[in-house]
């Protein structure tokens, strides 16, 4: 199984875009699971969690270089999540998971 992280400031809208882009993967039999968790957490999952790629939310953007630092570091992808691939409508969920396809 393929796993990714969101990373996000408090984790609520995250949270939501997890479930439906994991969803979505289901629906077209891929394995990939995707959840989230909060940006103050950020630094020592990417060092020390199994995940496979993590996604930076629009507002999160701020801790994007200090992550993605971390994540040449260990040989994770990180990656920033453009802001029309972070809407919770089949549009949105679909670019998001295309954005984890691409990069893992």
């Amino acid at each position: 199984m393929t796993k990714g992280m969101i990373i996000c400031v408090s984790g609520m809208s995250s949270s939501m875009m997890a479930k439906k882009v994991t969803d979505y993967f289901k629906e077209q039999g891929k394995d990939i699971e995707i959840d989230a968790m909060t940006a103050s957490m950020g630094d020592d999952e990417i060092r020390t969690g199994d995940e496979d790629i993590f996604l930076i939310s629009p507002q999160t953007k701020m801790y994007l270089e200090t992550f993605q630092n971390t994540g040449k570091e260990v040989g994770k992808p990180v990656v920033s999540i453009p802001f029309d691939a972070y809407i919770p409508v089949p549009m949105g969920v679909e670019k998001l998971a295309q954005l984890v396809e691409t990069n893992i």
